[in-house]
């Protein structure tokens, strides 16, 4: 997992009301080549079961995969907290709190 102290190079905005997250070049990075190579898995899955692979061999490579963009996620979620959620906090926005909570409650499902 990425060291936490380069999370705190990312920060949220809301410019014109469009609210972004801004990730320092190197977790961007991480991000991109972690979802290029799960984007290479969900290939491999779709070449499987073209050529009639054994199911259990598919289901393995699915769990892989899944697992996969789950660190994805724990990532950016780690980011978010410590960046976005802290400073909405800070700034009196409370809502943040229950709109984690939505978050997270996806993720775990």
């Amino acid at each position: 997992m990425e060291n936490s102290n380069d999370m705190h190079d990312e920060e949220c905005c809301s410019s014109d009301g469009e609210r972004k997250s801004h990730h320092s070049d190197k977790m961007k990075s991480n991000l991109i080549s972690r979802l290029n190579r799960i984007e290479g898995q969900i290939r491999g899955i779709k070449g499987l079961i073209e050529k009639d692979t054994y199911c259990d061999d598919v289901l393995n490579q699915i769990a892989a995969a899944q697992s996969a963009l789950g660190s994805v996620g724990k990532l950016l979620l780690e980011g978010h907290m410590k960046s976005c959620v802290v400073d909405r906090i800070q700034s009196g926005d409370h809502e943040v709190i229950e709109e984690l909570l939505i978050t997270v409650n996806k993720l775990m499902k």
